[in-house]
């Protein structure tokens, strides 16, 4: 298994190769500067490839778009180098609906849904779908997003893609309306998720929850518990992963 772990910010991507023994080592691929980890009994230093497991960690920038182009050139470039990756992580902190995804607590996405991809109608919002373009939601592969919650202890739900972060009680009982399986709102999964299904490479999300979405209160943020729930999750993922039957791409 080759992985790519994407996250949006390098705090995202540390907290993630937190939960590896070994050092990260730097490397850098037409486009990107990636970080290689590994876990105990992986030859030399950490490398892609490497076993049991190994992973290239990515901070792919924040927002759909950076993270898509950020991801794209990683995949890319691993594709053209003759080593192709088996599976693509978006991971990080995420902002969770009240009350059903606290803060603390780690959700596994089983759908990855761009939340205001779509126009703006007199009847209200209209996905970009039902204009005729495009996707608007991907779907996991359903075994690993089972084994992955049940390894973690993780919730188990959709994850909103935002270009905007939810500010207002308002717009969060719209997203809810129109999501009522929405768990966690975030900034980078669709992006990731329409790299990966470029390159024809299953997708996970994995986010930990720092905040409440709503009214933006910055002094009931917890991003530093997040950020450890975050390594502790990976801490429990990284069998997970390594031993996932790839076949079973959506079922």
């Amino acid at each position: 298994m080759r992985v790519l772990v994407a996250t949006a910010v390098p705090a995202e991507r540390d907290a993630v190769a937190a939960a590896f023994p070994a050092p990260a080592r730097e490397r850098v691929a037409p486009g990107v500067v990636l970080r290689s980890v590994a876990l105990p009994g992986a030859p030399g230093p950490a490398r892609s490839g490497d076993g049991p497991f190994a992973a290239d960690l990515l901070a792919a920038g924040v927002g759909p778009a950076a993270a898509a182009a950020s991801a794209g050139a990683a995949l890319a470039a691993a594709s053209l180098g003759g080593a192709p990756y088996d599976l693509v992580v978006c991971a990080g902190i995420g902002g969770g609906f009240p009350p059903d995804a606290p803060v603390g607590s780690l959700v596994v996405a089983d759908r990855i849904t761009a939340a205001d991809l779509g126009a703006e109608t007199a009847d209200g919002f209209v996905p970009v779908t039902e204009l005729g373009f495009g996707v608007v939601t991907h779907v996991p592969p359903a075994s690993l997003v089972r084994e992955a919650a049940a390894a973690t202890g993780a919730l188990t739900g959709a994850v909103l893609t935002v270009s905007t972060v939810t500010g207002s009680a308002g717009r969060a009982a719209e997203l809810r309306r129109r999501h009522p399986e929405a768990l966690v709102e975030a900034m980078e999964g669709f992006g990731v998720a329409e790299a990966a299904a470029a390159h024809g490479v299953p997708v996970l999300e994995v986010r930990a929850v720092s905040n409440p979405v709503g009214p933006r209160d910055r002094a009931a943020w917890r991003i530093g518990e997040a950020l450890a729930v975050l390594t502790g999750a990976f801490g429990k993922l990284a069998p997970v992963l390594e031993s996932w039957n790839r076949h079973d791409r959506t079922h």
